[in-house]
């Protein structure tokens, strides 16, 4: 196995952008056991609900933007094994019945990995392990819809029942514990995937590390996280970002 070479955090509206970051370095298209760039969310990590949990969660009444919906202990544990390099097995969660699914999804090692969720800077623990923190800094009523039509069409909801939610729950608990975090974030990305200026930016910093080109620079992320890939033996460890 090899070490990642950048552990890198987005926070907040981020899947689309972590999505176009994908596109753009050609990854989408790479077979899984080959990819340089890995994508997690954390939403696979929610926790099991008890049954009382669920009745609400069927009901619209449980709020999942909370920081304790999350199984914290699981995604510090899968993020120190992908620093260590080596390959880690990710929960499913079905939104529909709002529970684990019986299968994972294998990520293997990869020298760079997106991390992506609205709650990732807001444990310490966590955030103190990525290289690099963004947060996609995306308008009100453009998070409003998206979530509208997500929930709609992938999780089966009603529209009654998808705004009740996020008045109830959704923008309290954005107000009160993912902007706060906003403060932690190395790089703020306003419009989310429509800023392809930033996110190209980005997707450069990514291309000089798969090529080595940022280590050999500044030498900027040293960690002694295992050995870099067999390719890349010249080349000084990198920290992950």
């Amino acid at each position: 196995h090899k070490a990642v070479n950048c552990l890198k955090s987005l926070c907040h509206g981020c899947s689309s952008v972590c999505e176009k970051i994908m596109e753009l370095l050609g990854q989408n298209k790479i077979d899984h056991h080959q990819r340089q760039v890995a994508i997690l969310s954390q939403d696979s990590f929610y926790k099991v609900l008890t049954p009382e949990q669920k009745a609400k969660a069927l009901k619209g009444q449980f709020n999942f933007d909370h920081p304790d919906a999350f199984d914290n202990e699981l995604v510090l544990q899968t993020l120190r094994l992908i620093l260590q390099g080596k390959t880690v097995q990710i929960p499913v969660y079905d939104f529909v019945t709002h529970s684990r699914k019986d299968e994972f999804v294998t990520v293997y090692p990869a020298d760079v990995v997106l991390f992506e969720g609205i709650l990732m800077f807001y444990s310490q623990e966590i955030r103190d392990l990525f290289q690099m923190k963004l947060f996609v800094d995306t308008d009100p009523d453009t998070r409003l819809s998206r979530r509208v039509l997500r929930d709609i069409s992938e999780r089966g909801r009603e529209l009654e029942q998808v705004l009740a939610q996020y008045i109830t729950f959704v923008k309290p608990a954005f107000e009160e514990f993912c902007l706060p975090t906003k403060k932690y974030a190395d790089v703020i990305i306003p419009r989310g995937a429509d800023n392809l200026v930033a996110i190209n930016l980005i997707v450069q910093h990514i291309q000089d590390i798969l090529n080595g080109g940022l280590s050999k620079r500044h030498n900027g992320c040293t960690n002694g996280h295992g050995t870099p890939r067999q390719r890349r033996t010249s080349e000084s460890s990198s920290r992950p970002h």
